[in-house]
């Protein structure tokens, strides 16, 4: 069992006369040496589990943790993922547009690049990737694709209708 050796190797050097060293134990001292690495592994490994599942979630669930999970974290943790999240956000910042790109968001790829919508209102013309003009009537239905009809279903003018 861990630790056995050295509380073996200290009692030994207890037992002396203060005067006195007891012979070295190399193979005492090699054997507690040993246990060290292998516990300083496992501790590590422990460690970067943790840090790899703190890492999941914030792309799960967002960069609030719930309160269950939080309590859990030592201080250690919480200014890892707080810093975690602060380089994501950063680097998301760099990516596409002027306000950047937002790689949470989506993370599975869809079943198809396009998909079916109605629309909720008149909405007028729409010019669509290709060029063509589409005209928006209330409750008729479009294949369009994602790109161009996850704003309007944001915004409230189309509806999607399957996936």
């Amino acid at each position: 069992m861990y630790c056995d050796k050295v509380i073996e190797l200290l009692k030994e050097l207890e037992r002396s006369r203060e005067d006195t060293i007891p012979p070295y134990n190399n193979d005492g001292i090699n054997q507690v040496l040993s246990e060290m690495k292998t516990l300083d592994a496992e501790i590590i490994d422990f460690l970067w589990t943790r840090l790899q599942r703190l890492k999941e979630m914030r792309w799960e669930i967002g960069a609030i943790l719930p309160s269950d999970v939080r309590q859990n974290l030592s201080q250690s943790e919480i200014e890892w993922f707080n810093n975690y999240c602060k380089t994501l956000v950063s680097y998301m910042k760099t990516i596409g547009s002027d306000t950047g790109l937002n790689l949470t968001q989506d993370t599975k790829p869809p079943k198809s690049l396009y998909t079916e919508v109605r629309s909720l209102v008149d909405a007028g013309k729409l010019e669509l990737e290709s060029g063509e003009v589409l005209i928006l009537r209330k409750n008729s239905q479009y294949m369009l694709s994602r790109s161009q009809a996850e704003p309007l279903i944001r915004q409230g003018i189309l509806e999607q209708v399957r996936q």
